[in-house]
């Protein structure tokens, strides 16, 4: 599983006292650098999602995948959803730069509650590693299944591989950083799971959690984003706060040769860091799982 950088990143879950805010810049650019890889999703969900009415994107963020939505279903009401009432903002925003505010509209709450204020039911809802964050997943998914139109599709993200940025073997430091911080960050986010209020453990199997919560025809896939060294200038900001995030949050789970590591890898001063080095690349892998509710 990948509840790795882009989680947290691109969407606002309400945790703590994050200033979504400030963050939001930061976010909609994160967002816009996987736009290749949501587009080909969402236009694997179009070939069976055929004229949508009402699409949700629950856990919006700054509402890029939702603009996406908008985009392409141009027929479809877009309703983002999120905690957070800035990202809202500016995920209102920029329905109105692209032409699409007259069907756009925004809904502030937590989830999945909050769906309960949906005027209709949806005939797309679209949850991109937002319910990972509740503490009773497939209560969760049940609650999204309530909100769905007969023949409506859920559709969530969760899953796929953690990303990668570098050799395995970079140079200095233990070849093999990656995947070290791959097994913090799990443990992490194994923590986090065990301290949601309601928390309840279950067999990630996305498909039968779907089919648990009274829908059918389970269908997963899942998209690429490959981006290969030499990236670009935004690929290479990316990566740059990926690791800084991870310097930040796991950095005391690693041991001291491996925070060394990261450390230099973040010196801009140092010609072998990430700001510099010629073979940064970024490579991820997300998966979408699909059911409909029954007609």
């Amino acid at each position: 599983m990948a509840h790795h950088h882009e989680h947290r990143h691109d969407h606002g879950h309400g945790h703590g006292d994050v200033d979504w805010a400030e963050l939001a810049p930061l976010l909609e650019s994160q967002a816009e650098l996987f736009t290749p890889l949501y587009e080909r999703a969402l236009n694997w969900l179009a070939k069976e999602v055929t004229e949508p009415g009402l699409i949700v994107d629950a856990g919006s963020g700054p509402g890029v995948i939702s603009c996406l939505f908008a985009e392409t279903f141009p027929g479809a009401r877009v309703v983002a959803v999120d905690s957070s009432e800035p990202l809202l903002e500016r995920a209102g925003d920029r329905a109105g730069r692209q032409g699409a505010a007259d069907r756009f509209a925004t809904l502030a709450g937590e989830l999945p509650g909050v769906l309960g204020e949906l005027d209709y039911p949806a005939d797309l809802l679209w949850a991109s590693r937002s319910i990972h964050h509740l503490g009773d997943q497939a209560a969760a998914l049940a609650a999204c299944a309530e909100r769905l139109a007969p023949g409506g599709t859920l559709a969530v993200l969760e899953g796929g591989l953690p990303p990668r940025f570098l050799p395995r073997d970079i140079g200095f430091g233990r070849p093999g950083l990656q995947a070290r911080v791959d097994v913090a960050e799990e443990e992490r986010f194994g923590r986090m799971r065990a301290e949601l209020p309601g928390s309840v453990a279950v067999v990630e199997d996305w498909p039968a959690l779907l089919t648990s919560a009274g829908l059918h025809h389970t269908r997963s896939r899942t998209f690429l984003l490959d981006l290969p060294a030499p990236v670009t200038d935004r690929a290479r900001a990316y990566v740059v706060t990926a690791l800084t995030r991870t310097r930040e949050v796991v950095g005391e789970d690693l041991d001291a040769d491996d925070r060394a590591t990261l450390d230099r890898l973040l010196d801009p001063d140092d010609r072998a860091s990430v700001h510099h080095r010629p073979d940064v690349f970024v490579l991820a892998a997300h998966t979408v799982h699909t059911a409909v509710r029954p007609v």
